[in-house]
């Protein structure tokens, strides 16, 4: 469980203006199973909200806390067991190494909880149309396809929240079903919750609850 309690980003809410928001200065919970779409203009702190939850940024006031406990009293071994074995996470920016391949960029992740089989990744990848990218350095690749290695990654740990920030943005709509169908069958295997971020499109999932960040 993911509980936020009257959180305020500083950036968003830099001279005290006060937000129309479901997510900013409320008290919020996101429950493990349950699937939610955060939607929000650009710069409305989209990002922001994933990054907090994730521990990446400390510049707030209000609380987050993951299964009871306060983010900030989590050291950095807690930071690392919650990011091996609790949280997931797509960046906007996807965040792989640019000069390692994407089968490489994929077992980083993979290999500190050894979740997923080789043979498993391929066949995700298969799925997902870029099987034969695996041996491709990252930076050879598009957009679009990077987003589905990285996507990958994400899928190739335990978790109990995926938190994914507009993750579908390069992927035409067919490429779109096969990406969502493949995260629902891993999250109902997990029984985890999706924290899903996007400018508003639902990209034909089904959710718990459609929040406005």
């Amino acid at each position: 469980m993911i509980q936020l309690q009257d959180l305020r980003p500083d950036p968003i809410f830099d001279g005290g203006k006060t937000l129309q928001s479901d997510i900013w200065a409320t008290q919020r919970t996101f429950e493990k199973g349950k699937r939610y779409l955060i939607s929000a203009p650009s710069g409305k702190g989209k990002s922001t909200l994933l990054h907090l939850i994730y521990g990446l940024r400390s510049d707030y006031s209000g609380e987050v806390h993951i299964n009871e406990k306060p983010i900030r009293n989590f050291k950095a071994d807690e930071w690392s067991d919650m990011r091996q074995q609790k949280l997931s996470i797509v960046f906007q920016d996807l965040r792989l190494f640019p000069n390692l391949t994407a089968l490489e960029n994929i077992q980083l992740k993979n290999k500190l909880s050894d979740f997923k089989s080789e043979t498993g990744i391929r066949e995700m990848a298969d799925e997902l149309g870029i099987a034969n990218l695996l041996e491709k350095t990252s930076r050879t690749l598009s957009y679009g396809q990077r987003q589905r290695v990285a996507i990958i990654r994400a899928l190739c740990q335990p978790f109990e929240f995926l938190l994914l920030d507009e993750p579908f943005s390069h992927l035409d709509q067919d490429n779109i079903e096969i990406a969502g169908s493949l995260i629902n069958k891993e999250l109902k295997q997990q029984e985890a919750a999706l924290l899903l971020v996007s400018l508003g499109d639902a990209y034909g999932m089904n959710y718990d609850e459609n929040l406005i960040l």
